[in-house]
């Protein structure tokens, strides 16, 4: 499995003339590292953690000649590569990074070293703080149902990097693309753009909402008269942000005949470029949010070539729409018991994420929350925890604080690390019409490898602890 370009032909000269150094060994770090090494550079990566994602990757990348390091790294030798890839996890400030700077040493991100790989690729790249997931699956659904080979990746879960060793290019790539990774990927340039929403994230990372609004309008540092760009017309904060962006600006909105794209509730129906494409009711999402999704990506898809706005095209996306069931760990039905609903949201790493989770919900909820706290306050969800939330359950790193954030407002009880125990009061607590709710507001890393480790562990303790009650 070798890359259609060699080293020399995808990346620039500067790039290759020594070793290059892959810092940060999760998914992204080791598909990137094997893209390099298998187009014929020399690799050193290297990770600051030596758990069991980073040994697999040392096990998978050793044989072909990568250089592996785990439990820190060297420094000096990355002060000399010719280039450093960072993972998206790696904070810029990270000692290999900053080092990499001070020698004058260029550092790219994964989806960059990719993109140089995949030239002419057809993409539709799509970021924003909440929704972005599952409007990329539709994106790649809808194109799917268009009859093209069409794939996806990027933070959804498959990298970049994986796609480019395919020995066949695809059609289109649906390409998710965090603040993170936009942050070191300066040749982006999608056939179509999309941000879904902008609020308040990853402020454990970022010093202001400011400094990650930029990261997010990285999106647009390529933007010509030629691009095309979808955005959500109901955020102010983003139309701000693209309001002067070369291109077509196209917007989609929950707000009846307000865009180019529209939620038209009185008819019940998605209206997108001036004609109907399918009645809200023939969706299975649930949800206003995932109304926004399905609007942002048919609005993209059939602007990104005229011949995927015909009738014909209209009928297959329609098709595509009906077929599409919602993704796991994002608002997923995990279990019935004792007709008490247990619903896998682990996705929702933020404040706004989780927000969105409450406004679906229309029966008493028993809230999960917590995890490793981002730096935003709690206080946000108290609005709609009143109205709907029997009891919030506070666990993990976070607990504390989510406990004295929500102090008086709701009934909340909080634990230590314990999933299980989390999960044990829940269930002690529903009563037949109920919800269980796990809508973290907090990253997993306390507790957990990534978000969807917490929601596997989720449905398997519900079923558990039910046995035998479904």
């Amino acid at each position: 499995m070798t890359p259609v370009r060699s080293l020399t032909e995808a990346l620039p000269a500067a790039w290759t003339r020594g070793e290059i150094s892959v810092v940060g060994l999760a998914r992204s770090g080791r598909a990137v590292a094997e893209l390099l090494r298998r187009a014929g550079a020399d690799v050193y990566a290297s990770d600051f953690a030596s758990g069991h994602a980073v040994l697999r990757a040392t096990l998978a990348l050793e044989p072909l000649g990568v250089d592996v390091e785990h439990g820190g790294h060297d420094l000096e030798r990355i002060a000399r590569s010719a280039l450093v890839v960072a993972s998206p996890g790696v904070p810029p400030a990270a000692p290999p990074l900053r080092a990499a700077r001070d020698a004058g040493v260029p550092v790219v991100g994964e989806l960059e070293v990719a993109l140089q790989f995949l030239p002419g690729q057809r993409y539709v790249a799509v970021t924003g703080t909440n929704g972005k997931t599952t409007t990329t699956a539709l994106v790649r659904a809808l194109l799917q149902a268009l009859g093209y080979d069409a794939i996806s990746g990027g933070n959804i879960g498959t990298p970049l990097s994986e796609i480019a060793l395919r020995k066949t290019q695809p059609d289109w790539i649906a390409l998710e693309a965090s603040s993170f990774q936009l942050h070191d990927t300066p040749s982006i340039s999608p056939t179509v753009g999309i941000v879904t929403n902008l609020a308040p994230n990853h402020l454990d990372r970022y010093e202001s909402i400011e400094s990650y609004y930029a990261d997010k309008a990285l999106l647009f540092r390529n933007a010509s008269d030629r691009s095309v760009w979808v955005t959500n017309a109901d955020d102010e904060a983003l139309q701000q942000l693209v309001r002067d962006v070369p291109g077509r600006r196209l917007a989609f909105t929950l707000a009846s005949g307000a865009a180019d794209a529209y939620y038209d509730r009185a008819g019940d129906r998605l209206v997108v470029l001036g004609a109907t494409l399918l009645p809200r009711d023939d969706l299975t999402l649930l949800g206003d949010h995932n109304v926004a999704n399905v609007l942002a990506a048919s609005l993209a898809v059939m602007a990104s070539d005229e011949a995927h706005a015909t009738g014909d095209a209209r009928a297959k996306l329609a098709d595509a729409l009906r077929a599409f069931r919602a993704l796991e760990h994002r608002i997923e039905l995990a279990g019935r018991y004792r007709d008490v609903d247990w619903i896998n949201d682990s996705k929702s790493t933020n404040v706004a994420s989780t927000l969105v989770a409450l406004r679906g919900m229309r029966r008493p909820t028993i809230l999960l929350l917590g995890g490793r706290h981002k730096g935003e306050p709690y206080s946000a969800l108290v609005p709609e925890l009143k109205r709907i939330a029997k009891l919030v359950i506070a666990y993990g790193e976070a607990g504390a604080l989510v406990e004295k954030d929500l102090e008086g407002a709701v009934p909340v009880r909080r634990l230590g690390s314990s999933f299980e125990d989390a999960l044990t009061i829940a269930r002690d607590a529903a009563r037949p019409g109920d919800v269980v709710l796990l809508s973290p507001a907090c990253s997993s890393y306390d507790m957990f490898d990534n978000y969807e480790e917490r929601g596997r562990v989720f449905k398997q303790l519900a079923a558990e602890l039910n046995q035998g009650t479904a």
